[in-house]
């Protein structure tokens, strides 16, 4: 880090290292946030949305659908990029188009229009976790990782919880159109904050720097080619299939089937956010515990991810019991998830060298956000056919098992690579 840097820092309250990292952590907590936030004020809105553009279950699904899509693909060219040109200025870019593109949803007159600025606000979103496993990656010791990744999770529960109240607030006030534009406005204003911050030179690691410059000769495809990866991204395309199908029906299924108002909604519907944000910190911060108590990383990663995957059945009992109960399952799950997403996203900065590991989380997200995509549309043909959300939560509660059994038989060790290991990638004997 430049004297010039430290200085600044000084200057600003921040006078050690460590609180020079935590606040970048909440930097980037406070980003991925605001992306929750802004996918959330679709579903959260559309009974009003319905009043002025009708839409069917399947037409809600292609919104789904044209979010995941691209939100999939500039994943991964996201993390490209991000390794290419630096996180300061990689994030400050995907911020200003995100924002840009929720607020256009608010001029939207038509399901077409709709769909393409769903479209624009999934190529946005797209880099934000590659450019937060870069920001871990950079500012944070491997035995901080997963408890700073974590609380970077944790804004995901804490966008979601706060969508639904205060765009409540906003539906019976002013519209749904204000919803749109106030959250692009608050995403801009998150990019002043982070131009201001984020300067000077990061620090990395000794490993980190032994493998820089094998990891840099490291074609993507290369990177795609490895199998610790390609079970990372199997394993996220499961998991993700199961949180995408709740985060974006969990606001339907209430409105659809239990009747729920739009202040109902409000007054429930953050409950289950508010479970995962504390599953995401809490899953976080164990794992970072049991790896300083001296077991192996390998160990302190999968006990967590293991443990996590084992309740998430427990969402199909959902359909079976009272809405009060359906709210504490719909939590419980909420909880895991969010514990196994955080763990999930830290591997590729427990794993990798710094230069690759924006392109290996942009493509474990790519294989999250696909099949979040794949099943939503799913979701809504098996609505529209008869099939009812008892099929759905019955399905969907197998996914993480899946996964972890998938970690757990293929995807070896869970260790830093050292430049043998990149070399045996490069030049196999």
């Amino acid at each position: 880090m430049s004297e010039s840097y430290r200085t600044k820092l000084l200057g600003s309250g921040l006078s050690r290292p460590m609180e020079v990292k935590w606040y970048f952590v909440a930097l980037v907590t406070a980003a991925i946030a605001i992306s929750y936030f802004d996918r959330q004020t679709l579903p959260v809105a559309i009974s009003a949305i319905e009043r002025t553009i009708p839409l069917s279950n399947q037409q809600f699904s292609w919104l789904q659908f044209a979010f995941l899509i691209p939100y999939a693909l500039l994943y991964a060219a996201g993390g490209r990029l991000l390794d290419g040109i630096g996180t300061r200025r990689g994030f400050l870019l995907i911020m200003l188009w995100w924002s840009a593109a929720c607020a256009l949803h608010g001029l939207a007159t038509s399901f077409g229009f709709l769909l393409v600025a769903r479209c624009l606000l999934g190529m946005g979103e797209g880099g934000a976790f590659p450019a937060a496993t870069r920001v871990v990656a950079e500012w944070v010791p491997l035995e901080r990782r997963s408890t700073a990744m974590g609380i970077i999770n944790a804004g995901t529960a804490v966008g979601s919880v706060l969508a639904p109240p205060l765009i409540g607030i906003v539906l019976l006030t002013s519209g749904w159109r204000t919803v749109f534009f106030a959250a692009g406005a608050v995403g801009l204003t998150w990019v002043v904050w982070w131009y201001i911050s984020y300067r000077g030179h990061n620090e990395v690691s000794i490993a980190t720097l032994d493998a820089r410059m094998v990891a840099r000769e490291l074609s993507f495809l290369e990177i795609a080619g490895m199998r610790r990866v390609q079970v990372l991204v199997f394993a996220k395309f499961m998991s993700d299939s199961a949180w995408y199908f709740y985060l974006f029906w969990l606001p339907k299924y209430l409105y659809d089937i239990r009747g729920f108002d739009v202040k109902q909604v409000s007054y429930y519907a953050w409950i289950p956010y508010a479970a995962s944000g504390i599953g995401s910190f809490l899953g976080g911060w164990l794992s970072s515990a049991i790896l300083s108590r001296g077991r192996s990383l390998d160990f302190s990663r999968k006990f967590v991810l293991g443990l996590s995957a084992l309740f998430m059945p427990i969402v199909m009992l959902v359909p079976r019991v009272q809405v009060g109960w359906a709210l504490m399952l719909f939590s419980i799950a909420f909880f895991c998830q969010q514990s196994w997403s955080g763990l999930i996203m830290t591997l590729p900065a427990d794993i990798f060298p710094l230069s690759a590991v924006g392109t290996v989380s942009g493509l474990v997200g790519f294989g999250g956000a696909i099949g979040g995509a794949v099943f939503g549309v799913v979701a809504g043909f098996l609505l529209g056919h008869g099939f009812g959300y008892e099929t759905l939560f019955l399905i969907v509660g197998s996914f993480h098992l899946i996964g972890f059994v998938a970690i757990l038989l293929l995807g070896g060790r869970i260790q830093p690579l050292k430049t043998p290991d990149i070399l045996t990638k490069v030049n196999p004997i």
